[in-house]
């Protein structure tokens, strides 16, 4: 097992789904990334399969990692988004550590430990580097003071291989998370409303104290992910009338084993703070809409010359509320993977992180039934393939 980049992740054979269309009724392609630093490799495997079948996004929502997977995906156009992303992972993952690691989990433990100490010790190339003075080090309101990191880096990045003005084109939506970090509430970036720019994206993954605030205007922003790493939400906040089929990816898991030890208390600990809220959103979404169908109901028994202008509006409103189905992917630790697996940054993991997206997703296109709008009056399903295989 060699920690050399090599080429690109590799897709396995056997599992190529033909071009889908999409679904009678669908009016948009939602693409939902979670944060998770290193973990991020696996959205790019899900992008990479819904690529292949023809289901480019018309709205990206995200935060962190996954802001700046979004911002590869919609500042370039189809052809060229996968050699962009894979330019991106390809080049903050470059740094070899070992040049062979023995076959074996104990190995792979050994060898990620040392991956994820390299992180901290010299950043990631293209990404983000150690200051120097450290905070430590630097006097109260210094540039040093404030974070163990230097995020400039990736800044030169974002401009190399993403096209901001293609983005504010909006030919794609984006929206990205950040947190203000003098009022704490969360703000969404959003080229619906704003121009978007490098610090938008470098904002929403600026996560505290590695990396430093970025300033917006006069405002100050912090990764949305410590407030809420569920980007999920402002898609359902919109109030169109939109059918939606969501493609939401997560990178921490809600669900997982009992801890064994303490690294397997720090692990578990991350994945629940860090873990979406798709069941809470999911569920507050289908009271919200049963409420909205009761009230479209009270409205129609009312004599038309009793209602108001505004409830008229109102009604005609109702009578269009939109359908969504969600095809969730959630990334599954390996047994071999700790509490650093979100700054594990090698080669080898990346590409284990991209195949594992690009399996999960090309198992749940396999499940046609899944890919079509609810039910009228339904709301929103949810599919996830690993609890439908019992995982």
């Amino acid at each position: 097992m060699g920690d050399a980049t090599g080429g690109p992740p590799m897709t396995i054979e056997g599992s190529h789904v033909a071009r889908i269309e999409r679904p009678e009724g669908c009016d948009r392609v939602a693409l939902v990334l979670q944060g998770g630093g290193a973990l991020g490799a696996y959205q790019v495997g899900v992008y990479q399969a819904l690529h292949e079948v023809g289901l480019e996004p018309d709205f990206v929502s995200g935060v962190s990692i996954g802001a700046i997977n979004g911002a590869i995906i919609t500042g370039n156009r189809p052809e060229v988004r996968l050699e962009k992303l894979r330019k991106f992972w390809e080049r903050i993952t470059e740094r070899k550590i070992w040049q062979y690691t023995p076959d074996g989990d104990v190995f792979r433990q050994a060898r990620n430990a040392a991956s994820s100490m390299m992180t901290m010790m010299h950043g990631q190339p293209g990404f983000f580097g150690p200051r120097n003075p450290g905070p430590w080090f630097s006097f109260p309101g210094a540039a040093n003071a404030t974070s163990y990191y230097d995020s400039s880096p990736l800044r030169e990045t974002l401009l190399e291989l993403v096209d901001f003005n293609l983005i504010n084109e909006k030919r794609v939506r984006l929206a990205v998370g950040a947190v203000n970090v003098l009022d704490g509430n969360f703000a969404y970036f959003d080229n619906a409303t704003d121009v978007l720019a490098p610090e938008h994206v470098m904002a929403s993954g600026a996560l505290p104290p590695a990396l430093p605030m970025i300033k917006i205007g006069t405002d100050h922003f912090w990764d949305g992910g410590i407030v809420s790493n569920t980007p999920l939400q402002h898609l359902l906040d919109q109030e169109d009338s939109l059918n939606s089929l969501v493609f939401q990816v997560d990178l921490f898991s809600a669900r997982g084993a009992m801890p064994r030890d303490i690294q397997d208390v720090m692990a578990r600990q991350k994945d629940i703070v860090y873990s979406s809220r798709t069941r809470y959103n999911t569920d507050l979404y289908r009271r919200i809409h049963k409420w909205k169908t009761r009230l479209k109901q009270a409205l129609d028994k009312v004599p038309a010359e009793q209602l108001s202008k505004e409830e008229f509006a109102l009604r005609d409103q109702l009578a269009e509320l939109p359908e969504i189905t969600i095809l969730q992917m959630i990334y599954q630790q390996k047994a071999y993977e700790g509490q650093a697996k979100d700054y594990e940054f090698s080669g080898t993991s990346m590409r284990e992180h991209w195949t594992s997206g690009y399996e999960d997703t090309m198992r749940t296109l396999k499940h046609r039934k899944w890919i079509s709008m609810p039910p009228i009056g339904e709301g929103i399903v949810v599919h996830d393939v690993h609890r439908e295989d019992g995982l």
